[in-house]
């Protein structure tokens, strides 16, 4: 098994040591989090900081498994700087997303997790990789990257439309949107 690189070990690492650090001092966490803006706990640095955060376990198992999949090798075709600015841009646009959707609702529930920024990795594998062949855990048939990719954008626009509560739709397509800006930009030329 290949070594991690090291912009995708730093934020696996970092995600992890949130998790345990909120274990032993929860009352930070709410500090983090991202928080509508109506809510009136909303906080500049939360835009980057609730992509660290993770609810349970299991959460946090999942979105460290398809950073390790998708991410390491988009850091290793793309490079660290870029494969950054691909994770900031992400995470930047999912939570931009997620902040319009919940004043528009006007929820005050706070969103938390790597998602939005692996949605945007999602994305970005199967814009650089459209005809791989990939065996996704759920469901478990063989398909093409852009396959992949389109089935989940169209699953978490109907269930966000559909009002589907407990995940932030919005923000993993928000994800998806910044990484599709993104690499359009730098794929006609825009600044390196």
């Amino acid at each position: 098994m290949p070594q991690l690189p090291p912009v995708t070990k730093a934020f696996m690492l970092a995600c992890v040591g949130f998790f345990c650090l909120f274990i032993l001092v929860p009352e930070w966490k709410p500090w983090l989090a991202l928080w509508p803006l109506s809510s009136g706990n909303f906080l500049p640095w939360q835009m980057v900081s609730y992509a660290f955060l993770h609810a349970d376990p299991m959460h946090l198992f999942f979105n460290m498994l398809g950073l390790w999949m998708f991410g390491s090798e988009l850091e290793m075709v793309f490079g660290q700087r870029r494969y950054l600015q691909l994770l900031v841009a992400s995470t930047l646009s999912a939570a931009a997303m997620q902040l319009l959707f919940t004043f528009a609702i006007g929820s005050y529930a706070p969103t938390v997790g790597a998602s939005g920024a692996l949605f945007g990795l999602l994305l970005g594998f199967g814009m650089l990789f459209p005809d791989r062949v990939i065996m996704p855990l759920f469901p478990p048939i063989p398909m093409k990257a852009k396959v992949f990719v389109a089935l989940f954008g169209a699953l978490e626009l109907l269930m966000g439309l559909s009002g589907a509560s407990g995940v932030a739709h919005f923000a993993h397509l928000g994800g998806m949107i910044g990484a599709w800006l993104l690499i359009r930009n730098w794929r006609s030329g825009g600044r390196r």
